[in-house]
This record gives structure tokens, C-alpha cells and sequence, in this order.
């Protein structure tokens, strides 16, 4: 079994930290002592559980360099509306001729794999490559030479390795041999989807560089992964996302000064959203909204049947003009 975290758990242990405290403040202020005792109580228990799931994760990500690990990361809703009908998400993709429609997955499996540190000729080849070939300016990501890279790195084929092991442990054998694998540079990376151009996929990134301060967020899963070397990651392409500063709310391109190394590089796999173990590990529902997908023309994201676009500096959902 792989250990689930819910969003929905960590608020119910948070309300129940703050009542306990409460409780407490009540009875011992009505004698007039330890006021300031219960206020420090009351900081310590009532911190966002966001904050608590960070620190799980950094832990995880920690107990886990020396072997594969993997983390379940599921979305409740979290409404503060119980009534209220939960958004829908529908992705509507190409599947050979014919565009099909499908629920946009709200899990996010991720863990930790070994990747040995990189040689020093490779990371120069990389800073050469960048400053010299491309402008990569923040929030732009873009595609590096793999076949030049794996000839200044050893380790190539077992970070390769040790990815289709975890991958298999989660379900996915072989999958990852038959996907394509690309080299990628991010200088962060403003939020977005890409639905509209790998809406059959899923992606599976590797992260190679060490931590530079930076996490990936998932906007609409509250959700965010520190990144360093080693960091696996695998999402529904259609989830907003972006690389912000580890303290930072949102997207901002002033974060990232050019005097500054905020250069993360990742491989990355597309695997085949149809695959049925791809579908199985993300918990994806096909064929949902049929009667619209035999309308379009073209890949794309609704949500609550509206065309929808993501917001480059907050990540939220915003309708399409």
C-alpha cells in the first residue's frame, strides 16, 4: 500500500487541534493565568495544514533518497459551500481521428528515485548550451539536446533505470520504455496547461538539478513539491501548473534575476493517457461528455462546460474570450 494524503484529513485535524485549544484558552482564562501560554498553544496547533503537508513532504522526500519511494497525493473537495455541485474538469483530446472527452485527473503521484550527482562537463555543456543558443527568460520552458547530454553522462541510462522502477511499482510496467523521452530547461515557469496540445498524456517528469529554492505548484490542488535532484513527479497535463519560488504565492518573472541560478532541468515522458494502466494510476474517466467532444475540431479544456485558459501569475481558471 502507498501512503495516501488527503487535503480533507488535514482539515479535519486542524479544526479539531484548534477546538482542543480553544477549549483550553476558555477554562484557563476565566482564572486570569497563562494567557500568553494558550496563545503560543494556539500558534503552534493552528497553523495552515498546508504547512504541515510541506514539512511531510520535505520528510518523505528525505527518508526516501536511498530508495524508491512513492506518495499518493489526492485533491478532496474542499468546498466551503457543502451544497455546492463540485466543479467538472473535462479534457477533450485526440484519440486517432476522433476527438474523445475524459475527467482531468485531480491525483498527482510523486516520489523520490536515485540520481547520482551530474559531472561537471555536463552541467558546463548546459550553462554554455543556455547562454549561448537560447534565450530563456523567466517562466520559459524549453527543450535541450538529449543525444549531446548523454554523451558528457554516464549515469544516464541508470536514472533511466531507477525511473521505470518506480514507475513500475506504481503500476506502470514498460510503459515508460515506450513513451518518448525528452531533456527539458525551465527558468521556472509561468502556469499553465497543455491541454490543448498533449491532452492524450500524462507527464512523468525527472528532476535533475539540486534545490534551488523552488517548488512546482498546483494551483487548483493547493498543492506544491519542492524540487531537487532526484524529485519524481507524474500529472494530468491538463492540471495548471507552474515553477514559483518556494516562498512566493504565484508567478512572478522579477523572482527570477538573471544573476541568480534558477535554472531547474528535468526529463520528462509522455505517457499514453489511454493506456489502460496510465488511465488506472490517475484514476481517469473516459467518454464523459461525448456529445460535445463529436462537436470540436480541436483539443481543449472546459470547465463546467466553459473553454477556459490559465491565469500566467496565479494559476487560476479564467474563462477564453
Amino acid at each position: 500500500m502507498f501512503p495516501i494524503i488527503t487535503f480533507e484529513s488535514m482539515a479535519q485535524a486542524e479544526r479539531a487541534s484548534a477546538m482542543s485549544v480553544h477549549e483550553s484558552f476558555s477554562s484557563e482564562t476565566r482564572d486570569g493565568v497563562a494567557v500568553w501560554s494558550m496563545i503560543a498553544a494556539l500558534d503552534s496547533l493552528c497553523r495552515p495544514a498546508r504547512s504541515r503537508f510541506h514539512l511531510l513532504t520535505r520528510r518523505f522526500a528525505q527518508r526516501s533518497k536511498r530508495s524508491t519511494g512513492i506518495v499518493t497525493i489526492v485533491r478532496m473537495n474542499r468546498s466551503s459551500q457543502p451544497n455546492r455541485t463540485p466543479d467538472t474538469l473535462t479534457s477533450y483530446f485526440w484519440s486517432g481521428d476522433t476527438i474523445r472527452s475524459r475527467r482531468v485527473s485531480d491525483i498527482v503521484r510523486t516520489g523520490m528515485v536515485e540520481v547520482p550527482a551530474l559531472p561537471t562537463r555536463l552541467l558546463a555543456d548546459w550553462d554554455r548550451e543556455i547562454a549561448s543558443r537560447m534565450v530563456l527568460e523567466p517562466g520559459d520552458v524549453e527543450v535541450m539536446p538529449l543525444a549531446r547530454a548523454r554523451m558528457r553522462w554516464p549515469d544516464y541510462t541508470r536514472c533511466v533505470q531507477s525511473m521505470s522502477n518506480w514507475t513500475g511499482a506504481l503500476g506502470l510496467p514498460g510503459v515508460l520504455a515506450a513513451s518518448d523521452v525528452a531533456l527539458m530547461a525551465c527558468r521556472g515557469a509561468r502556469y499553465h496547461h497543455d491541454g490543448e496540445q498533449y491532452g492524450g498524456a500524462v507527464f512523468c517528469n525527472l528532476f535533475l538539478s539540486e534545490d534551488k529554492g523552488l517548488d512546482v505548484h498546483f494551483p487548483s490542488l493547493d498543492l506544491r513539491i519542492p524540487l531537487t535532484r532526484g524529485t519524481a513527479v507524474i500529472f494530468d497535463t491538463c492540471q495548471p501548473h507552474g515553477v514559483i519560488q518556494r516562498h512566493s504565492g504565484g508567478f512572478n518573472a522579477a523572482d527570477f534575476r538573471p544573476d541568480q541560478d534558477y535554472v531547474q532541468m528535468f526529463l520528462t515522458w509522455e505517457l499514453p493517457i489511454e493506456d489502460a494502466h496510465v488511465g488506472q494510476v490517475l484514476d481517469v474517466a473516459f467518454d464523459v461528455d461525448p456529445s460535445t467532444a463529436s462537436r470540436l475540431d480541436a483539443e481543449q479544456v472546459r470547465l463546467n462546460g466553459e473553454p477556459v485558459m490559465v491565469c500566467p501569475e496565479s494559476g487560476r481558471w479564467r474563462r477564453t474570450d
